[in-house]
């Protein structure tokens, strides 16, 4: 790799071991995927492992072992830096407010306290979101970035123009510490070019629609960039949330392009620029209808468990819950949990809309999800989620039978205790 001064400085050790180790690990890491120089990075977004420090040694910070070890991939321990890229944590493993509703043990809480503080010691600051833009961190067009998420990635690339790939938990460590990251995938014009053409047949306004659209593409193309032809109305922030997240869940799509729309796209041909389509497919009614019923798990209509939030919720968004919600009491044996960013959450109860949610008798919580933190209410048999990634992952990996439908759908569920959602024709 072809290295500046000031990266060759790093790889040197003249900026202190944990530089040099973070150097030498994207340096590995480039050479692998074939980058031949690294480029400058001021937004990371990363994740934060809830394990204890691998070492009992008094004389060496815990904190320290632990991120060379799950950060940097390095056994010797040496002492972390501020960070030099502006910073921010994804998702953990449990509210610190309600962790004791979520079924979490005091160990788990108490190891939870302790990164984050050492977290911000560093300079890595405690956002704790699957939807870092909501937060604050929007990659401007052409900016390269070093995001985790796997739901947060197409929103940088397609959405805001930014570059990234979906970095692991060491080399976003080591973007965090060097301000840098390996120029490959993403990160490069020629693959962000469409692959393959989705003729887009049936009308997509609601939230529900953009989950169907992304969660049947992203079960065809995969890892493929798929161009997005015929949307005929403007989407808003919370569709391509959801879509992003479904394509990402049920195949691994990084980027899309929506004709009109994203910003690598004004046209057909600008999203693909001199490349042909590998395939054409169509998204209709039949196409809608049927990623609707796969996403559909369960069959008791009486449901107990409401999950909602994921992506993350938004300010808006918990506002159109308060609405629905005030004055209205959640079925006495239904749980609904709603997940933002504790950011938005703050907002939240400033503007009264917890309060409102929580007189109904629903929780809004922070910082993870059900399915990264493997929680449900205890004894819960059926779920409803508003997120075909949820829908996906609360099945397939708390082996919990889901209803998917609209936020709609989710609130009449959570105040009746049934399923009574329908694909709107």
């Amino acid at each position: 790799m072809r290295l500046t001064e000031e990266e060759k400085a790093m790889l040197d050790g003249k900026q202190g071991l944990a530089v040099q180790k973070a150097m030498e690990l994207l340096v590995k890491y480039g050479e692998v995927v074939g980058a031949e120089n690294l480029v400058d990075t001021n937004s990371v977004s990363a994740g934060i492992r809830a394990v204890k420090s691998p070492v009992a040694d008094p004389d060496i910070d815990p904190f320290d072992a632990y991120f060379c070890e799950f950060h940097l991939d390095s056994q010797e321990v040496f002492p972390i830096p501020r960070v030099k890229a502006s910073s921010c944590t994804i998702l953990q493993q449990l509210d610190p407010k309600c962790w004791q509703i979520q079924g979490a043990q005091r160990e788990a809480y108490e190891l939870a306290v302790e990164i984050e503080k050492n977290c911000c010691r560093i300079g890595f600051a405690p956002a704790y979101t699957c939807a870092p833009y909501l937060v604050g961190y929007v990659p401007v067009k052409g900016q390269h970035c070093a995001w985790m998420e796997s739901s947060a990635v197409p929103i940088c690339n397609s959405v805001f123009g930014g570059r990234t790939n979906t970095e692991g938990f060491e080399s976003a460590g080591a973007a965090m510490l060097t301000g840098k990251i390996p120029n490959w995938g993403y990160h490069l014009d020629e693959n962000r070019l469409g692959h393959y053409l989705v003729e887009v047949e049936c009308d997509i306004k609601s939230c529900v629609d953009w989950g169907l659209l992304g969660y049947h593409t992203g079960w065809i193309v995969q890892e493929k960039i798929p161009v997005f032809n015929g949307i005929i109305h403007q989407p808003e922030l919370r569709g391509l949330m959801v879509c992003s997240a479904a394509g990402a869940s049920s195949g691994g799509v990084e980027m899309f392009h929506i004709v009109g729309t994203t910003p690598e796209a004004h046209t057909l041909s600008m999203a693909f620029g001199d490349r042909k389509p590998e395939n054409t497919i169509k998204f209709g009614h039949r196409e809608r209808q049927e990623a609707y019923e796969m996403l559909q798990t369960a069959s008791c209509t009486s449901v107990d468990f409401v999950m909602l939030g994921c992506p993350h919720y938004s300010l808006e968004e918990l506002w159109r819950i308060s609405i629905m919600l005030e004055g209205k009491r959640i079925n006495s044996g239904t749980s609904l949990w709603i997940f933002t960013p504790r950011a938005i959450k703050a907002m939240a109860d400033s503007a009264g809309y917890t309060e409102i949610i929580e007189k109904a008798g629903g929780y809004v919580m922070t910082d993870t999800c059900s399915s990264v933190a493997q929680i449900a209410p205890e004894g819960a048999k059926t779920a409803a989620t508003d997120s075909p990634k949820q829908a996906h992952h609360i099945h397939s990996m708390m082996d919990l039978p889901t209803w998917y439908g609209s936020m709609e759908d989710c609130v009449n569920a959570a105040l009746t205790g049934k399923w009574e959602g329908k694909l709107s024709l």
